[in-house]
């Protein structure tokens, strides 16, 4: 029994639980033809729409969300997530830097057609930071867990429509709490993630789910 003491402890200590993660997509994703796809810098979400979202959407803490470094780490996530899959292409960081400044301010669809059309791509990605706030405290100890949301969302540059958009919410919670989410516990070493971890783990399953939709017509 005393042997067992210690993976009873790891076991409740914490986890990611289900129900993180939400898409959506048009019906005839599939069949769209992306190919070629171009990433937006991320920015960080206006009050104006943040006051659209759920009351659960925010926090105190939240104000990281506008953070330059948790804004353009989002950024770095999506393009090395993206990057290592096969059968689309990514268009290069340093292309969209360059031709950025040509992009003018307005909506996030003419945006995303503008820069889509100076880059030669099939579509472009976006995000935004709903939330960003780092754990307080040590991997096997916090006081305060890690805590990230934020949206993606895919633009086809033809026809200039939002064609895919996910969400991802997570405040690390307590095993204990969740018992079923045991498969994700043990995949991440029984710790508590710094909020860059959350965030990664996040954009992944983003990546996949939208990479599985576009070249395998499943959900």
């Amino acid at each position: 029994m005393l042997r067992l003491l210690p993976l009873l402890l790891f076991i409740f200590s914490c986890t990611l639980g289900p129900g993180n993660f939400q898409s959506r997509h048009a019906s005839d994703l599939g069949v769209r033809n992306i190919k070629r796809i171009a990433i937006f810098p991320s920015e960080p979400i206006s009050l104006q729409e943040k006051t659209k979202l759920p009351q659960s959407s925010s926090a105190p803490g939240d104000e990281k969300a506008g953070d330059k470094e948790a804004v353009s780490l989002l950024s770095g996530l999506l393009y090395s997530a993206m990057s290592v899959l096969p059968r689309w292409q990514i268009v290069s960081d340093r292309e969209v830097r360059e031709l950025r400044i040509m992009v003018p301010e307005g909506g996030e669809a003419d945006r995303a057609k503008t820069l889509g059309q100076l880059v030669y791509a099939d579509a472009v990605i976006s995000g935004r930071i709903l939330r960003y706030r780092e754990r307080v405290g040590e991997e096997w100890g916090i006081k305060s867990p890690a805590s990230v949301a934020f949206i993606l969302e895919l633009w086809d540059v033809r026809r200039g429509d939002l064609i895919w958009s996910a969400r991802f919410d997570e405040t690390q919670k307590p095993l204990s709490e969740n018992i079923f989410a045991i498969g994700e516990f043990a995949q991440r070493g029984a710790r508590w993630l710094k909020a860059e971890e959350l965030a990664s783990e996040g954009v992944k399953k983003a990546v996949r789910q939208l990479h599985q939709t576009l070249y395998s017509g499943t959900t």
